[in-house]
């Protein structure tokens, strides 16, 4: 048996092979090995992860790495074959507990509230950007339609195929990329970030699409934690290979591959976040999403059983209010109420309470946050909302 490596630039362990003729002459080319691949791993394994294990520290690999074939004991191998096998085992669980199916927007009962023309736009366009990020106001189904675009594009409903962070003012090039990290031992050893753990998944399987999908992307600190990404995520520069700060050796180098896609998420109601820094911004396409109560909505609601008065009435009356919304110059299109606080209600549920509760608990909160200077308009736009017919 053999562990597979791939060498720089990937510098990861990527298959288990078997011999299937030992050293042997050829007149072609004189002496060979033949091999067969036994398993190609979905999770590789990154030269790093086996260089910070102590039990390793003695393997011929390591010591001497000039050479084409090295020699390792039972225990290295088993040794290897564990971090391998570790590092897989949430694959094996997306593949049990998942069932994949093939996936079309078209034939989806559960589509985005949006109309197939503006879905096959989005699809377009991230095709050719390769990075998007779908912006608006809380509520209307950015993280899910993120998925979707995902599934569409893969034409399957393939959740291994997607990694999803959420950004924070904590979060840094350390978590994203790669950095040092306290072992058990005291000391500290390289890490990859979660991207950079992504990304060599992706380049394992050049034939499938991979997406990263980032939620709220404009609370991290942009440049910090995307550091030389800036660069190797743009359209043309994908497969260029920079050395990382934290490289180790002067030969180590990271690229994103062609068959990556970056989906981020914006909320453009969130007064306390900066402007998206501009050098980010040229490298991303944005996507503005409004709220949606169209035939599809409806038809949502009338499937999850909410009656035909009260449909008409939240389509109606939060329609007029996210007119208010948008034409009040101190807030706009951004504070908008999204369809997603309404896709809520169980049928056993009664819908006159389930609304009361909707209004007490979720928008009326808001829009006191709205108004906070105007308690007249949101009283007024409270009384709006209320229904209470049965």
């Amino acid at each position: 048996m053999l562990i597979g490596y791939e060498s720089t630039p990937s510098k990861q362990v990527k298959a288990i092979l078997e011999i299937t003729k030992g050293i042997h002459t050829r007149k072609d080319i004189g002496e060979v090995i033949e091999l067969q691949v036994a398993e190609i791993f979905e999770y590789p394994v990154h030269w790093n992860d086996l260089k910070s294990i102590p039990a390793l520290k003695d393997c011929e690999v390591f010591i001497n790495n000039q050479c084409s074939l090295f020699a390792l004991t039972e225990e290295e191998f088993d040794i290897i074959r564990e971090v391998v096998d570790e590092k897989n085992i949430a694959a094996e669980k997306v593949w049990n507990n998942n069932e994949i199916r093939p996936y079309s927007f078209a034939n989806d009962p559960d589509q985005p509230f949006m109309n197939e023309p503006e879905f096959r736009q989005i699809i377009s366009l991230l095709t050719r950007k390769k990075n998007i990020i779908l912006q608006g106001p809380p509520g209307v189904g950015k993280t899910f339609l993120a998925k979707k675009i995902a599934y569409e594009i893969m034409g399957e409903t393939n959740d291994l195929c997607i990694e999803m962070v959420q950004f924070h003012q904590s979060y840094s090039y350390e978590d994203f990329i790669q950095g040092l990290r306290p072992s058990a031992e005291g000391s500290f050893e390289l890490k990859d970030g979660v991207f950079h753990t992504f990304c060599q998944r992706a380049k394992a399987h050049p034939e499938k699409k991979y997406f990263f999908i980032i939620d709220e992307i404009n609370r991290g600190n942009l440049s910090k934690i995307f550091g030389e990404l800036m660069m190797l995520i743009e359209t043309d520069k994908r497969g260029w290979e920079l050395k990382l700060t934290y490289a180790e050796e002067e030969d180590e180098r990271f690229s994103v591959p062609e068959n990556l896609y970056i989906i981020g998420t914006m909320n453009t109601a969130d007064r306390s976040l900066a402007i998206v820094d501009y050098a980010l911004r040229r490298r991303f396409a944005f996507v503005s999403l409004q709220p949606d109560l169209n035939e599809n909505f409806w038809s949502y609601l009338t499937i999850q059983g909410v009656s035909r008065p009260l449909t008409e009435h939240i389509i109606r009356q939060i329609t007029s209010l996210n007119k208010e919304i948008r034409e009040d110059i101190h807030l706009g299109e951004g504070f908008q109420i999204g369809h997603s606080y309404f896709c809520t209600y169980r049928k056993e549920e009664e819908e006159v309470h389930w609304w009361q509760e909707i209004v007490t608990f979720e928008l009326k909160p808001l829009l006191e946050e709205l108004w906070f200077d105007d308690p007249h308009k949101c009283r007024q736009m409270l009384r709006l909302l209320e229904w209470n017919q049965i």
